[in-house]
């Protein structure tokens, strides 16, 4: 029978044997290392070679083909200030669409950064699960004073997509705790976007972005978004043309059954397709329809949002009076990953009873360095008046984009505040646009990299017809836009000789 002793040294001794293959371990460890990483030990700055090495070993990018970078470089991004950034080679761009039509108050700006490690040696983080801090005290009421003013609660979330599902979870419990638990289905419009999780994908209206995740979840139904460009030819007038798309709204509650459909999301300037926007008596139409069949109208403003469409939201500025309002990347200006989903006090009512609870919620929603850059970012946007700056000069900008119109394949410039889109046709009498094989060359293979070659980045997109978005900072003037018109005008032109139009 073992003794303690006995027990004891075999225990020393397990010990004593596991110490010499961890110390191999480490050393071997240390000799494998990447030279990225013996860099980054030895307190050395790493190469760009390096960088690039590890870039195409490891990292998995977002929406983006790899293939083409098994034989050219990725662009790595260095540094940013005002509205223009720098690669690893020094070269230097215009940031055209806010990075992620998100840094409104441009780059830079160290009061963000200062702002954040302020907060960082206050209180790091803690989460507002039964508990709250005050920085997200101080951002809800602050936001909240900026909103349609039947908005009165805020629930933050870390991103748009997130206030999108957010939004669509409380309508579903809402409904089912005020006995109309059928009450789940939700409409969107066509080619819209609204985030990448299983929920907020369901609610997107593009096929092509959803195919290879189906099944997805069920419940969601398409009416027609205000494409007025692709519509002129069947209606007298744009307000006629707005009235009949509001109207199949209400025809497609009435075709599923108002009992059972539980919101519409909208986006009051339609990003995806390029800047769709809308008279406002579609959205007083709108409106009356969810009104009338107990509908939830949601205002997705995740881009609209903080002053790109010259107001601090795009719901003011069309008189929409939404029961919730999703808002995320002008929220920090992206200093900081943040979002929130502004509601009316009527869906808040029941969670005021008993032991009712939103069992919903997301770890770093709220995060109080994100609240705090959030805060400072609106101090910005106050004492620049940079939403009044898009106001003063959003004609300019636009009026400078319409000398595009003189080349052959530019058939439309659309948009409102500091958020525009140039689509592009094969016939512009016609409106005749690319197939898919002509739009892969024309925004893929060619113009995508023409502008990024010439200094320009913005967006080259085909989720509707073949466009270029532009959403630039919020800061920038008739120089800037006189710069974009020039880059846009030398590799638009480009585009048409290579399909002959010019």
């Amino acid at each position: 029978m073992a003794t303690k002793e006995s027990i004891a040294r075999k225990l020393v001794s397990a010990i004593t044997r596991g110490k010499a293959p961890a110390k191999k371990q480490a050393k071997a460890r240390a000799d494998q290392a990447t030279p990225l990483l013996k860099a980054r030990r030895a307190g050395k700055e790493a190469t760009p070679a390096m960088l690039q090495k590890a870039a195409k070993d490891n990292l998995f990018l977002h929406f983006t083909r790899h293939s083409p970078y098994q034989k050219s470089d990725i662009p790595i991004i260095t540094k940013a200030e005002g509205h223009h950034f720098w690669d690893i080679n020094g070269k230097k761009y215009f940031d055209g669409i806010s990075s992620l039509f998100a840094v409104n108050v441009g780059h830079g700006r160290e009061r963000l950064a200062e702002a954040a490690a302020k907060q960082m040696k206050k209180l790091d983080y803690f989460p507002i699960w039964s508990h709250t801090h005050a920085p997200a005290i101080e951002l809800a009421e602050r936001i909240l004073s900026y909103a349609p003013k039947n908005l009165s609660r805020v629930f933050f979330t870390t991103g748009g997509g997130e206030a999108n599902e957010t939004a669509w979870k409380l309508a579903k419990q809402y409904f089912k705790m005020n006995g109309k638990p059928m009450k789940h289905k939700v409409l969107t419009r066509a080619v819209a976007y609204h985030g990448t999780s299983h929920g907020a994908l369901s609610l997107t209206g593009i096929p092509s972005m959803k195919k290879m995740f189906e099944p997805l979840v069920p419940s969601t139904f398409r009416v027609p978004n205000t494409n007025w460009y692709r519509a002129q030819d069947d209606f007298k007038n744009e307000e006629e043309f707005a009235m009949w798309a509001a109207d199949r709204v209400e025809e497609m509650i009435l075709f599923e059954d108002p009992d059972t459909v539980a919101a519409f999301f909208i986006e009051p300037v339609q990003n995806s397709g390029g800047c769709f926007t809308s008279p406002p008596s579609y959205f007083k139409r709108v409106r009356e329809i969810c009104d009338k069949y107990d509908v939830l109208l949601v205002a997705d403003e995740t881009i609209d949002g903080f002053g790109r469409i010259g107001t601090m939201f795009a719901s003011e500025r069309y008189g929409l009076e939404p029961d919730m309002l999703v808002c995320a990347k002008g929220i920090t200006s992206a200093y900081q990953p943040l979002g929130a989903l502004m509601l009316t006090e009527k869906l808040f009512e029941p969670f005021k009873h008993g032991t009712n609870i939103f069992a919903h919620g997301y770890t770093f929603a709220a995060h109080p360095v994100a609240c705090a850059v959030a805060l400072e970012n609106l101090d910005i946007f106050d004492e620049e008046d940079l939403v009044g700056n898009v106001a003063r000069n959003e004609a300019a900008f636009k009026k400078t984009l319409e000398k595009l119109k003189d080349l052959p394949i530019v058939g439309d410039v659309r948009g409102a505040g500091y958020f525009y889109a140039i689509e592009l046709v094969r016939d512009k009498d016609t409106r005749e646009t690319f197939n898919d094989k002509e739009s892969e060359k024309l925004l893929r293979q060619f113009l995508s990299h023409d502008l990024y070659d010439n200094g320009l980045y913005c967006r080259s997109d085909d989720r509707g017809d073949p466009v270029v978005q532009l959403a630039p900072p919020l800061t920038i003037g008739q120089k800037e836009f006189d710069e974009l018109e020039q880059t846009l005008r030398n590799s638009l032109s480009k585009a048409g000789k290579m399909f002959e139009l010019m």
